[in-house]
C-alpha cells in the first residue's frame, strides 16, 4: 500500500476518533442503531404529556401489544425505558449489573429533599456498598431465626386485636408491621400507632412518594431551578423540600441515638444496629456511622408499607376467592393440629401456603413498577440502542401477569405453582433485581408468613355485612403510586374455635 493510501485510513481512523470525542459516544450509536419502539414523541416536550400519571405499570402493559417488551421515552431529554419482558429484565439488570445498577438522580427527591442519602435510592458508589454490607452482615439467612420470636408474637397481636375490632385492620397492619421492624433495627417496641419512632417514617414515606411523581417537579425538568432561594416567588418547593429534608433527618437519627445509648449500656446487643456497632467496636468513625444510621432507615423504610401491602392484598384475596382460603386452613389444620399455632419453622411443611403467599405477591405486587434502575453507559440490547443515564423502569406487574407463563393471570390461583422453583420465580421479580434485589428478602416473607398463617389456623376471614344483612365483596381495585394498596375495604374476622381463641390469647399476651 502506497504511503499516500496510508495516509488517507490514518486521516479517516483520525476523523473518527475526533467525531467521537466531539459529539460522544451517543450519536456514534445512535446513527448505528435504532432506539427501542415507543409512542410518537411531540415536537419540543418528546413525551413528556404522554408518560401516565397514574396506574402507569397498566398503561405501559397495554402499550406492549403495540410497541413489545422494550418501550422507549423522552420526556425533555430524561430517557426512559419501560420494560416488560422477565428475560430482557434479567439480561440487563442481572447479567448486565455493573452497569445497571445505579438509580435515576433526581432533583427534588434525592437532592433537596435528602432521599439521595438512603441506600435503596443511593448511587451505586462505595458508600452504597458499605451499607449494603451492614445490611447483608445483620440480615443474613443464618440470623433470621433471631427474629421469629418478635414476628409471630407481633403477627398474633394483630390477629387477636381485629378479631375484636374488625375495623383496625389497617390500623393493625401497620403497627405491627412496624414493631417488627422497629424491633429488628433497633430493639424498640412501638407503643401506639402514633409513636412517633413508628408515625416519623411512615410521613417520611408518604413524602417520598409524592416527591417522585413524575412531572410534578417543575425543578426535576429543569434542574438548575434548585439554586433559587426559597424567600422566591415560585419558589414554594424549597420550602417543601426543606420540611420534608428536616422530617427525614429525624426519622433516621432518633432512633438510632436511642438504640446507640442502649447499645452502649449494654441493654442491646441483638438489633440490627447493635449487631453493627458491635463489629466496629470503638473504631466508628463519622462515616461509617452514616452509613449505618442510613442504612437502618433503608430497611425500616423498605419494609413498612411494602409488606402492609402484602397483607393487605392477602385479605382481599380471600374475600374474593373463600375456596382458596378452604383449602389453605384444611392444610393447616393437617399439618399442624389444633393444639398449637404456627410457627415460622413449619414453612416448608406447609407446601399450599408457600404457594398462596406466592400468589398474593403476583396477583398485584405491591411495587408494580419496581425501583427504577439507571445505565451508566450506552449500551446495546438485540440491536437497540440504550442511551447513558436512561431511567430503567422493570414492569414486575406485566411480567407477574404474562398468559404465556401464569394462565389466566388475573385470577387468584395458587395451584399454578407446580414446584418451588416456580415460586422461586416469583418471590425474585418481586423483590427486586441484580445487586439492587431487596437484602431483607428473607425477613421480609418471615413476616408474611408469620402474618398470613396465623390468620389462617385461627380465623375465617369474611365479607362485611350491610344494614341488611348482605355480604359486601370488596372489588379489586388499587390505589396508584411507587407503592399500591388496595383501595379502602373492609372485612369479619371469626374464630375458628374458642381453643383457637385461647391459644391467640395467651401467645400475643406473651413477651420476647
Amino acid at each position: 500500500m502506497s504511503s499516500s493510501g496510508i495516509a488517507h485510513i490514518g486521516a479517516a481512523l483520525g476523523g473518527i476518533a475526533l467525531l467521537r470525542y466531539s459529539l460522544g459516544t451517543s450519536l456514534i450509536f445512535a446513527i448505528a442503531l435504532s432506539l427501542p419502539p415507543g409512542p410518537s414523541p411531540w415536537p419540543v416536550v418528546g413525551n413528556t404529556f404522554q408518560i401516565p400519571m397514574k396506574h402507569a405499570w397498566l398503561v405501559y402493559s397495554e402499550w406492549a401489544k403495540t410497541y413489545g417488551d422494550i418501550i422507549y421515552l423522552n420526556a425533555l431529554g430524561q430517557r426512559l425505558v419501560v420494560i416488560n419482558s422477565t428475560n430482557i429484565a434479567k439480561d440487563l439488570l442481572d447479567k448486565r449489573s455493573s452497569i445497571y445498577s445505579n438509580r435515576p438522580r433526581t432533583t427534588m427527591a434525592g437532592e433537596l429533599c435528602g432521599y439521595g442519602e438512603v441506600s435503596g435510592f443511593r448511587q451505586h458508589d462505595d458508600i452504597w456498598k458499605r451499607q449494603r454490607r451492614m445490611m447483608s452482615h445483620a440480615l443474613n439467612q443464618s440470623s433470621l431465626s433471631d427474629h421469629y420470636a418478635i414476628q409471630e408474637i407481633e403477627a398474633q397481636r394483630l390477629v387477636l386485636n381485629v378479631l375484636n375490632n374488625p375495623d383496625s385492620l389497617v390500623h393493625q397492619t401497620k403497627l405491627r408491621i412496624g414493631s417488627i421492624i422497629l424491633h429488628v433495627v433497633y430493639g424498640y417496641a412501638a407503643k401506639s400507632e402514633n409513636d412517633p419512632f413508628l408515625v416519623k417514617p411512615l410521613k417520611m414515606l408518604d413524602n417520598f412518594v409524592e416527591a417522585t411523581v413524575p412531572g410534578a417537579w417543575l425543578v426535576d425538568i429543569i434542574p438548575p431551578l434548585k439554586y433559587i432561594p426559597k424567600w422566591v416567588p415560585g419558589a414554594g418547593f424549597q420550602k417543601i423540600a426543606a420540611s420534608w429534608r428536616q422530617l427525614l433527618w429525624e426519622s433516621a437519627w432518633e432512633p438510632y441515638l436511642w438504640c446507640k445509648a442502649n447499645y452502649e449500656n449494654g441493654t442491646d446487643n441483638r438489633s440490627f444496629i447493635a449487631t453493627n456497632l458491635a463489629v466496629h467496636e470503638s473504631n466508628l468513625s463519622s462515616k461509617d456511622e452514616e452509613t449505618l444510621v442510613w442504612g437502618a432507615i433503608t430497611v425500616m423504610g423498605g419494609g413498612l408499607d411494602t409488606n402492609m401491602s402484602t397483607v393487605l392484598t392477602f385479605f382481599l384475596a380471600m374475600l374474593r376467592y373463600p375456596e382458596i382460603q378452604v383449602k389453605a386452613c384444611a392444610e393447616i389444620d393437617t399439618v399442624i393440629g389444633a393444639d398449637r399455632l404456627p410457627s415460622i419453622t413449619d414453612r416448608l411443611a406447609l407446601s399450599y401456603i408457600r404457594a398462596l403467599i406466592t400468589e398474593v405477591y403476583r396477583w398485584n405486587p405491591a411495587v408494580p413498577l419496581g425501583i427504577p434502575h439507571s445505565v451508566t453507559q450506552d449500551d446495546t440490547y438485540e440491536g437497540m440502542y440504550i442511551p447513558e443515564g436512561s431511567i430503567i423502569m422493570p414492569n414486575v406487574w406485566h411480567m407477574l401477569h404474562d398468559p404465556e407463563i401464569y394462565p389466566e393471570p388475573m385470577a387468584f390461583k395458587p395451584e399454578r405453582y407446580k414446584d418451588d422453583a416456580e415460586m422461586q420465580n416469583v418471590t425474585d421479580l418481586s423483590f427486586g433485581f441484580g445487586r439492587r434485589a431487596c437484602p431483607g428478602m428473607h425477613f421480609a416473607q418471615g413476616t408474611i408468613f408469620a402474618i398470613i398463617a396465623t390468620v389462617l389456623a385461627t380465623c375465617e376471614i369474611l365479607p362485611a355485612l350491610d344494614p341488611q344483612g348482605n355480604e359486601i365483596i370488596p372489588k379489586v381495585a388499587y390505589t396508584s403510586g411507587a407503592i399500591i394498596f388496595p383501595e379502602e375495604f373492609k372485612c369479619r374476622l371469626k374464630c375458628r374455635s374458642s381453643q383457637a381463641r385461647a391459644l391467640l390469647t395467651q401467645a400475643a399476651n406473651s413477651t420476647t
